[in-house]
């Protein structure tokens, strides 16, 4: 995390003035996440695993060593744009709505073999994501779950079956219209996500504890 947000600040803001394109779109998306970054994210996740959730969890799962308890590692998410290969503009909309969203800017992510069928040429430019960890992870995760999944029209809860066998979770968001942060101003249509939770637990069972203890609301 503490190389992408150097990224961030190292970018020049004289780069968007008087310029049109990448650099201005560059620099726009770099401002706007340099505020997002500038506010100090409150943990308070964090804080509630640490001297709460942590005990609960290590009796409720019959672990005789703390150190078994499951915890977060980190948060991924990623945004797949097939069509931004005959338009580049949409890359850089969604590189910026993905950066107002995790208050972190992303990295694009490149086509890893070309596909003729798709007119897909190897290194293209397909898509972003971003990786949140520590304060910022927790940070996401406190915002998704009390403020963006209530903004879900006829929300009935998270399906449990995004789990991987190794307790780890994924789950998709259709529209990031959900994240109250996200600007779409200019923007050619919303776009979906998905959103990668890797933890420390060795089974899915412990990982649904966790993800339920820290509010994840799962459909029964």
């Amino acid at each position: 995390m503490a190389t992408e947000e150097t990224k961030t600040e190292a970018k020049p803001k004289t780069q968007g003035k008087g310029k049109k394109g990448k650099a201005g779109a560059v620099s726009r998306i770099t401002e706007k996440a340099e505020v997002k970054l500038q506010r100090k994210a409150p943990a308070r996740l964090r804080t509630i695993y640490a001297n709460e959730l942590r005990s609960k969890l290590q009796a409720e799962l019959g672990l005789k060593n703390v150190m078994e308890v499951p915890k977060l590692v980190k948060i991924t998410l990623n945004m797949g744009l097939g069509d931004a290969t005959a338009n580049q503009k949409i890359l850089e909309n969604a590189v910026e709505e993905l950066a107002l969203i995790a208050g972190q800017m992303p990295v694009v992510t490149r086509a890893k073999k070309a596909i003729a069928t798709y007119k897909l040429r190897e290194g293209q430019k397909i898509g972003a994501m971003v990786t949140l960890r520590q304060d910022q992870m927790y940070e996401f995760l406190d915002r998704l779950i009390s403020f963006s999944l209530p903004r879900v029209r006829d929300f009935k809860g998270i399906s449990p079956k995004g789990f991987d066998g190794r307790g780890n979770f994924t789950m998709g968001v259709r529209e990031g219209i959900i994240f109250p942060e996200a600007s779409f101003e200019g923007m050619d249509r919303a776009r979906g996500m998905n959103i990668s939770i890797v933890t420390t637990a060795r089974t899915d069972e412990q990982a649904r504890a966790l993800l339920r203890h820290l509010g994840m609301p799962f459909r029964n």
